[in-house]
C-alpha cells in the first residue's frame, strides 16, 4: 500500500508539474508553404527549400513546423489556401510556383512576413517597392525568366536554322502571359520567323493544344515559362517526342525528363536561397531589410539523346557553351 501511495503521489506531482513545464516552452513557429503546382513534380524543389532552411538551423518537426498547401495548377484556389494558412497561425508565408501565389497571399496577409520565389518582376507585381529595398512585408527571389523567352527563341532557331514558323505555348492564367507573348512577337520579327501562339491553362486545354500542333506546320515549339507547364513536363516531353518536334524549355527539369534543350536559371538554387531567407526572418530579420535576390547564372542544358532521335546536329559552338550535356 505504501508503494502504491508513493507512485500515486509521484504521478500527481508530475501532473502538476507538466502544465508549468509546457507553459515554459514555446510552440515551434509555423511556416505556411503555398505552391500553385503539385507536390510530385516539385519534390526536388521542396528538398532544396528545406535544405536552405536547414542552413539557418531550422528543421521541420524539430524547431519549426511546415504546413504545405498545393493548388494543383488551379490558380483560383490560391486565395482560399492562403487564407487557410493564415488562419492556422502561419508566422511566415512562403509562396512558390509563380507570382500569382505571392500576389494572392499578399491580399490576405498584409502584415505576415512573406517570402516568395517567382519568375517575374515583383516590383511590377506590387509586392515590393524596389529590389534592393523591398520596403514592406515581402521579399524573396525573382528568377526573371519571362524576359528570357527571346533568348530561348534565338537558341531554338540555332537548332532549327531552316525554321520559318515556330509555335509557343503560354498559360493565359499567368499574370505575365501578355508580357511573354510580347517578348516572343518582338523577337520573332527580329529573327524573321512567324510565331504561332497557343494557350493552355488546364489539362484539357493542354492536350488539345499539343494535339493540334501538326496542323500548324511549325518547325519547333517554345514552352513558355509557367509553373503549370513544369508540373506537366513529363506529358509535354512525351508529346514532343511522338511528334518529332524540337522544343525548348525554361529549366533543366525538362531536359532531364527527355526534352531537347532548356535555358534558364537554376530552380533548385533559387528555392534553396529562399529557404535561407525564411530562416533569417524566423530569427528576427525583417523582409523589408532583405533585398530581393536575382540569379547570377543561367543554365543551358542539352539532351543529346533526344537530339539524335530528332535527327538534329547540335552546333559545336552551342555544345561548347552548354552547362550540361545529357547523353
Amino acid at each position: 500500500m505504501r508503494r502504491r501511495t508513493l507512485l500515486t503521489s509521484l504521478g500527481g506531482a508530475a501532473a502538476l508539474a507538466w502544465p508549468a513545464l509546457a507553459r515554459g516552452q514555446q510552440a515551434a513557429p509555423m511556416i505556411g508553404f503555398l505552391h500553385s503546382g503539385s507536390p510530385g513534380p516539385n519534390a526536388h524543389l521542396v528538398k532544396a527549400f528545406v535544405a536552405g532552411l536547414g542552413e539557418t538551423g531550422f528543421a521541420d518537426g524539430r524547431n519549426v513546423r511546415i504546413e504545405y498547401r498545393w493548388a494543383e495548377g488551379k490558380y483560383d484556389r490560391l486565395a482560399a489556401l492562403a487564407t487557410e494558412l493564415v488562419g492556422d497561425g502561419a508566422g511566415v508565408l512562403y509562396t512558390a510556383g509563380g507570382s500569382v501565389a505571392a500576389i494572392e497571399a499578399r491580399k490576405v496577409a498584409a502584415t505576415v512576413p512573406l517570402i516568395f520565389v517567382m519568375g517575374s518582376d515583383p516590383v511590377r507585381a506590387g509586392l515590393v517597392t524596389s529590389l534592393s529595398r523591398p520596403g514592406g512585408n515581402a521579399t524573396g527571389v525573382t528568377l526573371i525568366t519571362s524576359g528570357l523567352e527571346a533568348k530561348r527563341l534565338e537558341l531554338l532557331r540555332q537548332l532549327v536554322p531552316s525554321a520559318n514558323s515556330i509555335a509557343a505555348l503560354i498559360n493565359p492564367d499567368n499574370p505575365n502571359a501578355e508580357d511573354i507573348a510580347g517578348y516572343l512577337q518582338e523577337a520573332s520579327k527580329s529573327l524573321g520567323i512567324e510565331i504561332r501562339l497557343l494557350y493552355a491553362a488546364s489539362d484539357t486545354q493542354l492536350e488539345s493544344a499539343l494535339a493540334g500542333l501538326p496542323q500548324l506546320g511549325a518547325s519547333g515549339i517554345l514552352i513558355g515559362n509557367d509553373p503549370y507547364f513544369v508540373s506537366r513536363r513529363e506529358k509535354i516531353v512525351v508529346r514532343m517526342a511522338e511528334q518529332s518536334l524540337p522544343a525548348i524549355y525554361q529549366s533543366r527539369e525538362f531536359a532531364a525528363a527527355g526534352g531537347l534543350v532548356s535555358y534558364g536559371s537554376s530552380l533548385a538554387d533559387m528555392y534553396r536561397k529562399s529557404g535561407v531567407y525564411v530562416g533569417r526572418v524566423l530569427k528576427g530579420e525583417k523582409p523589408s531589410d532583405l533585398p530581393v535576390q536575382q540569379p547570377t547564372k543561367f543554365e543551358l542544358s542539352i539532351n543529346l539523346k533526344t537530339a539524335k532521335a530528332l535527327g538534329l546536329t547540335i552546333p559545336a559552338a552551342l555544345l561548347a557553351t552548354a552547362d550540361e550535356v545529357i547523353e
